[in-house]
């Protein structure tokens, strides 16, 4: 019998802000945040839309003066991470009363420091090496999220940072449950940041002609499973989950959300870039977190798919999906990338904060831009408007460049 894991808290930041119900409630409305990009110039890019933050303020959650210096996906993670302790009523002081040996941070990012990277390239080309501030590398540095949340809240248990390009937040979570069931901790921040609308990230994925070039309507670019799609919208943000124990849990008498399952890896050792058309790499990491959680197929009504809106990515998940599951039209899908964009190495965790909240609230949220949808998808109940549904069990998908794939079995918790 693995030790029981479960969730207690769930915190985000999002281009719908940084609030977990109205996250969720954007989601349901069917609300596009994607929007043209303001900002920095970009004119003569092929695409000129993302799903940004615009106007983020950190608050009382990180010092005045370190807010103005870290990079984004630093700030975005040590708020997404105290919005979480909130959540599980471990806000402030409340924290003094945990062991904090037995507390740990695993907060990963794909792209890491991209914006203070590329300030210190600017410096450096045009002021000299003299001029480069100190900050530059622990600013960029992709554990330096995690690192300075845990500085922050006082955490000593195991504390690092995987990269694993947009299947990081989802490795994150289930290395997190790991060092739990592993009794190596008590409760674990997991999760994943990112703040790539840079300039130099998305002339970056233009270039690799990964993005959709519908300037004419951003809202509408983001189209998951539909014919016509022509690429993935970038995003931005961070999600973050409370781990603990069930034990832990309840002696400390914590409101649980849900329960963390299982979890599987693998790889789809075929390209750099693109995905297995057979879907045979997702379909090992789908089979290993069934395997891991103890669920068969046919008890999983729910899944949050990776569906980023690429010619070849949805289809080839839907593939692996149809290897695993036999039995389709009883489980509803959904893209939440419809809405937010690809948040990359944050998306799982948003993700997953998506995933809680449709098991907490039984509404599942739309995939939008459906208009005419690949008919493979449809073997699945694929939800145009928001609905009542409950949530047995549920499976939420991240796959990256590499490769990597990386899937959280989560369902409703149950004494």
């Amino acid at each position: 019998m693995k030790k029981r894991v479960v969730i207690t808290g769930i915190g985000v930041v999002s281009c719908f802000g940084n609030d977990v119900d109205l996250f969720y409630d954007n989601l349901l409305a069917g609300k596009s945040g994607v929007v043209p990009l303001t900002k920095f110039p970009c004119d003569d890019y092929p695409t000129r839309f993302a799903a940004t933050i615009d106007d983020f303020d950190s608050g009382d959650y990180i010092d005045k003066k370190q807010a103005r210096r870290i990079d984004p996906f630093i700030a975005y993670a040590v708020v997404a991470g105290k919005k979480a302790l909130e959540c599980a009523n471990l806000g402030g002081e409340s924290l003094n009363g945990l062991n904090k040996q037995r507390c740990g941070v695993l907060v990963g990012s794909g792209m890491g420091g991209m914006d203070v990277f590329a300030e210190g390239v600017q410096t450096l080309l045009e002021k000299g090496n003299r001029r480069v501030t100190p900050f530059l590398v622990p600013y960029i540095i992709t554990n330096m999220a995690g690192g300075l949340l845990a500085i922050d809240i006082g955490f000593m248990g195991p504390c690092y940072s995987i990269s694993t390009a947009c299947a990081t937040a989802n490795n994150a979570i289930i290395a997190a449950a790991n060092h739990i069931r592993n009794g190596d901790a008590d409760l674990m921040v997991a999760g994943g940041s990112e703040a790539a609308v840079t300039p130099l990230g998305v002339a970056g994925f233009c270039a690799c002609k990964a993005m959709s070039q519908r300037n004419d309507a951003p809202e509408q670019a983001s189209r998951p499973w539909d014919k016509n799609r022509d690429g993935f919208v970038i995003g931005e943000g961070a999600g973050v989950l409370i781990l603990e124990s069930l034990e832990h849990a309840l002696a400390r008498n914590a409101t649980i959300l849900a329960e963390y399952l299982g979890g599987g890896i693998s790889c789809d050792a075929y390209h750099m870039t693109e995905p297995r058309q057979d879907g045979a790499g997702v379909a090992l990491c789908l089979a290993n977190a069934l395997a891991d959680a103890g669920v068969s197929a046919d008890k999983v009504n729910y899944i949050n798919a990776h569906a980023t809106s690429t010619p070849a990515g949805d289809m080839a998940e839907i593939n692996a999906l149809k290897k695993i599951f036999t039995n389709r039209s009883h489980i509803a899908i959904n893209a939440t990338k419809s809405m937010i964009g690809h948040c990359l190495g944050a998306a799982g965790g948003m993700e997953a904060v998506a995933t809680i909240k449709a098991i907490l609230t039984g509404r599942i949220h739309p995939t939008i831009n459906l208009e005419n949808p690949e008919e493979d998808a449809l073997e699945f109940h694929v939800p145009t408007v928001a609905e009542d549904y409950k949530i047995d069990i549920a499976l939420s998908n991240s796959f990256g460049f590499g490769g990597h794939n990386a899937s959280l079995v989560i369902g409703r918790y149950k004494p």
